[in-house]
């Protein structure tokens, strides 16, 4: 990916708080997923089994490390 088509400034939401364009409050399961997600990041975890889906989900702290948004959509990405 070249340089000019990473997003680098970080949005201005707290980490445990997704986009809305990447998951929606109304979401099925949205607050169960919020608690995995922050109880991820409490434990340091880099990711958490989704509770809906089963599959894994990476943490809005380990995207936060990469530095930039990958364009993949990523559910607690902290760029968008």
């Amino acid at each position: 990916m070249s340089n000019e088509n990473k997003i680098t400034k970080l949005a201005g939401r707290p980490l445990n708080e997704p986009n809305e364009s990447r998951l929606s409050p109304d979401s099925p399961g949205y607050q169960m997923i919020i608690l995995a997600h922050e109880e991820a990041m409490a434990r340091g975890a880099d990711g958490y089994k989704d509770p809906i889906t089963s599959l894994f989900v990476i943490t809005a702290t380990v995207h936060k490390a990469r530095g930039f948004c990958c364009l993949n959509n990523c559910r607690h990405c902290p760029y968008i």
